[in-house]
């Protein structure tokens, strides 16, 4: 299993979407991190599922919302980069 470690940048617009969708509708702020934390544990068990969108980076799209993971793997470590939107969200 990988370690997984979110970048600074990545982590605020985290925050900003949390915002955005619990001002929009009762929940779907919690929604949205239920299915943040389930792309992240398929990352970690599987690093090599997500599409490979660079020679050292890969993205795996969210069901739900308008947002992929985009991250990085090293040796031990998967990072989820900033470039975390695949589209706008409304």
């Amino acid at each position: 299993m990988m370690e997984i470690r979110f970048l600074s940048l990545a982590n605020r617009e985290v925050d900003d979407a949390v915002q955005r969708y619990e001002a929009r509708e009762e929940n779907l702020s919690r929604e949205f991190l239920d299915e943040l934390d389930r792309v992240v544990r398929l990352v970690r068990f599987y690093p090599y599922a997500g599409m490979q969108v660079e020679p050292e980076i890969r993205r795996f799209l969210f069901t739900r919302f308008p947002y992929s993971l985009i991250y990085g793997i090293d040796e031990k470590t998967v990072r989820r980069d900033s470039r975390c939107q695949s589209a706008s969200p409304t």
